[in-house]
C-alpha cells in the first residue's frame, strides 16, 4: 500500500476494541471487534436499526437520527458486554468531494524524512476548496524528488525539492458539525470520519483489484456511491443521488401501495431485469387506503408489472454511475473491473443488468475480511461499516483526521492550529 509517512493515530493493542458505526438513509449500524493480531479483528456486538430522521444521507430531525443511533450502539454494546466511547463513523451527507492536489516542499536535510512527507502532506490543510469545506482525508498517491517522478516511499532517498501528489477529500463542514453534534448527544466521540466509498472499497475489493485498478459500487437506500482504487490507493470518490429506496418509492407509485408493502414486494418478487415467466406469475399488492377486512385492499398484477418498475429505475442508476466513471478522469484507472455491493445490489439479475451498461467484467461483493460477522450482518448491505472496522486497524498512507480535526478545520484559526501539530 506504498509508505507509512503519516503521523499515526493511537491504534487498539491486541485485546483492544474497535467500534464502527455506520450512519446511512435506511439503517443504522453499529459493530464492535475485538483485536486479535494486528490487523485482524473478530466481531463481538452487532446492533442496527431502522434510520429515522436521516434522508438521502443528510440528517434532517437531530431527536430522530439520535435515536436510532443510541438504539444501535446500545444493542451492540449488550451484545458485547462492553461499553463504548470512542466510534469511526462514515461520512456520506455534506457532498464528499475528490481533489487532485501538487504540493512542492524543499528537504530539511540531505535526507527525506517523515517529517518532510508529513509537511508536504500537510499544505493540503491550505486547499481552498470551498468557503465552507472540511478536510476528511489526505491520500498520496505519489512522489517526486528533484523532478524525478513515480516514487512511492521517499524516505531516506536524498535531493532538495520533495513533492507529493495527494488525493483529497473535502465534504460540506456544516453537514460534519451536525453529525459530530448529533453522535456527541449520544454520549460518544467520534475517533475518525471514514467517507462511505472508501470504507465500501476497503472492505469489498481485493488486494490484486486495489492495486491494478478497480471500481466498487454501492448502492444504498439512499444514494449510491462509487470508488476507484489504483496503485493501492483510492484516487476518487463519486456519488449518485439514486439508491434502493428510490426503486421503492417507484413500486409504492407505480402499484398504489403504501411504502412497507413496496419495500416487501421488491425483496420478495423483484428483479432487475424482466424474464418471460414474469408474465404469467401473478401477485397481490395491497392498496393504499383500502380496509384490508374488505375484498377489494388488494389487486392483482403481473409480476413482469413489478420488475419492470424496478428496471427502469436499476437501469438509470448505472447510467449514472457509467458516466460519473467517465467524468472523472479515471475511467482507464478501472480497467475492465467493477465490484458491486450495498443493499440494492442483492436485487436478482442485478449483475446481469450492470455489466452491459458499464461495460465491465461485474461481481457482487460482501466484506469477507472480518470475521465473526453472521449471515445477517455479513451481506453487501454492511459493506460500509465492515470497511470502517478495517479502516481503523489498516497501515494508514494517509494524513489521518479525526473527528475534532474536521470540525476544527473549517476556519483560518483551526486550519493555522491543525498546521501547527503537524509540523511542530
Amino acid at each position: 500500500m506504498g509508505f507509512n509517512g503519516a503521523k499515526k493515530p493511537k491504534r487498539p493493542a491486541r485485546g483492544g476494541i474497535v467500534t464502527a458505526l455506520d450512519v446511512g438513509s435506511t439503517k443504522v449500524c453499529c459493530v464492535i471487534a475485538r483485536m486479535e493480531e494486528p490487523g485482524s479483528l473478530r466481531v463481538i456486538g452487532v446492533g442496527h436499526q431502522i434510520a429515522t430522521g436521516i434522508r438521502a444521507g443528510t440528517i434532517i430531525d437531530m431527536e430522530a437520527a439520535e435515536t436510532s443511533i443510541g438504539a444501535a450502539v446500545h444493542a451492540a454494546e449488550q451484545m458485547a458486554g462492553e461499553t463504548v466511547h470512542d466510534v469511526v463513523v462514515n461520512l456520506s451527507m455534506g457532498h464528499p468531494r475528490s481533489h487532485a492536489f501538487t504540493a512542492t516542499v524543499p528537504v530539511s536535510g540531505q535526507e527525506v524524512t517523515e517529517g518532510d512527507i508529513r509537511r508536504a502532506m500537510a499544505h493540503a490543510r491550505t486547499l481552498q476548496a470551498g468557503p465552507d469545506q472540511a478536510l476528511i482525508h489526505t491520500i498520496p498517491l505519489g512522489f517526486t524528488l528533484d523532478g524525478s517522478r513515480g516514487i512511492r516511499d521517499p524516505k531516506g532517498m536524498s535531493g532538495h525539492t520533495l513533492g507529493a501528489q495527494l488525493h483529497v477529500v473535502t465534504a460540506a463542514a456544516g453537514a460534519i458539525r451536525t453529525l459530530h453534534a448529533c453522535i456527541a448527544r449520544c454520549h460518544l466521540n467520534i475517533e475518525s470520519i471514514v467517507v462511505s466509498p472508501f470504507a465500501s472499497g476497503l472492505a469489498c475489493l481485493v488486494e490484486d483489484e486495489m492495486e491494478m485498478g478497480a471500481a466498487c459500487v454501492d448502492i444504498g437506500g439512499g444514494g449510491t456511491t462509487i470508488s476507484i482504487f489504483a496503485e493501492g490507493n483510492l484516487v476518487w470518490t463519486g456519488f449518485v443521488p439514486l439508491g434502493g429506496r428510490h426503486v421503492t418509492n417507484d413500486i409504492a407509485h407505480g402499484l398504489a401501495t403504501p411504502l412497507v408493502h413496496a419495500e416487501r414486494l421488491k425483496v420478495l418478487y423483484g428483479s432487475a431485469r424482466v424474464n418471460p415467466a414474469d408474465e404469467r406469475e401473478m401477485i397481490e399488492v395491497p392498496q393504499i387506503g383500502e380496509d384490508e377486512r374488505s375484498g377489494s385492499s388488494t389487486a392483482s398484477h403481473p409480476r413482469s408489472f413489478l420488475v419492470s418498475i424496478i428496471q427502469a429505475r436499476m437501469e438509470e442508476i448505472f447510467e449514472e454511475v457509467r458516466s460519473a466513471i467517465e467524468q472523472s478522469g479515471h475511467s482507464q484507472l478501472v480497467g475492465r473491473r467493477v465490484v458491486l455491493t450495498g443493499g440494492a445490489s442483492q436485487l436478482p439479475n442485478t449483475r446481469e443488468m450492470a455489466a452491459p451498461i458499464l461495460d465491465k467484467q461485474v461481481r457482487i461483493a460482501r466484506p469477507t475480511r472480518i470475521a465473526g460477522l453472521n449471515e445477517a450482518h455479513g451481506g453487501p448491505a454492511f459493506s460500509t461499516v465492515a470497511g470502517l472496522l478495517l479502516h481503523a486497524v489498516r497501515n494508514p498512507t494517509e494524513l489521518m483526521v479525526t473527528g475534532q480535526e474536521a470540525v476544527a478545520s473549517t476556519g483560518l484559526l483551526g486550519r493555522v492550529g491543525l498546521w501547527l501539530r503537524e509540523n511542530l
